[in-house]
Order: C-alpha cells, then sequence, then structure tokens
C-alpha cells in the first residue's frame, strides 16, 4: 500500500477515542490536523513519541492544530496510555484497521529478521479543507512534534 501524497483529499475515517466516543476526520473539520500513526501504546518509542507531542501540545494549539495519535489498540489500551502520561490529546482506536489501510500506514515490518504486517510510523498534516499539506514517512519518534512545528 502506498502513503497518501500531499493535496490528496484525507480519508474520512469513523472510530472511537480514548473514552469509547465517537470520533471521525470531519470533528476537525475547519482546522489543520496532525494525524499520526504509531505501533503500539506504551511501548519505547511510542511513549517517546507521544510525550514529544504532549510536551509541544502549548504551540500545537497556538497555531489551532489539532493532534490524533492513531494505533490498532482498543480504547481501553488508549485510556491507559492517556493516564499514564498525561496525554492531552486524541489517540483513534483503530481496531478494524479501516484507519491504518486508508492511509497506507498498514504495512510489512521486520524485527529481528522476522518479517510482520503492522502500523507503520507516519505522520500527516491535514490541511483545515481536508487535504493532506505534508507527509513524514519513516518517523523517528525522539524530537518528532518538534519537527513538525518547525517545518509549520
Amino acid at each position: 500500500m502506498a502513503l497518501l501524497e500531499v493535496g490528496a483529499k484525507a480519508p474520512n475515517f469513523q472510530t472511537t477515542d480514548q473514552d469509547g466516543k465517537p470520533l471521525s476526520l470531519a470533528d476537525f473539520k475547519g482546522q489543520s490536523v496532525v494525524l499520526y500513526f504509531y505501533p503500539k501504546d506504551d511501548t519505547p518509542g511510542c511513549t517517546k513519541e507521544a510525550c514529544g507531542f504532549r510536551d509541544g501540545w502549548a504551540k500545537f494549539r497556538k497555531r489551532k492544530i489539532a493532534v490524533v495519535g492513531v494505533s490498532v489498540d482498543d480504547a481501553k489500551s488508549h485510556r491507559k496510555f492517556v493516564e499514564k502520561y498525561s496525554l492531552p490529546f486524541t489517540l483513534a482506536a483503530d481496531t478494524d484497521k479501516s484507519i491504518v489501510k486508508a492511509y497506507g500506514v498498514w504495512g510489512q515490518k521486520s524485527m529481528y529478521g522476522r518479517k510482520y504486517m503492522g502500523t507503520l510510523r507516519v505522520t500527516y498534516l491535514i490541511d483545515a479543507k481536508g487535504k493532506i499539506a505534508a507527509v513524514w514517512p519513516k518517523v523517528k519518534p525522539e524530537g518528532h512534534a518538534e519537527e513538525i512545528l518547525k517545518n509549520l
């Protein structure tokens, strides 16, 4: 599956957030959204990345940019992750993998020589009109939020 390109329409999605409440991309109509995909709640790299967004939260808010993290973990797992690290932004539960597939971030990975399917660490900036404004493929978790803020 290929990543979405700058200028493409961002696929809408229907899911739930960390509180089990309905969530869709349409909820953010008229504002920019950082939609970041990560493999798993409460793992070392994903925690560094999430805490970077937490630490840069005020700067994203000042620019009126929403931050939404997406993984295939369920709402209960997201809730624990949010509470453990005081994450102020929304986490989307993509248990059926429909969002990761629509955004082209479900793909082959390898660890210790073993190949498997999983969520690729990719971030999209979606503009207020619902178009892809920027793509960060192969994200390095540490310093990623700062990298995005520098490029806005």
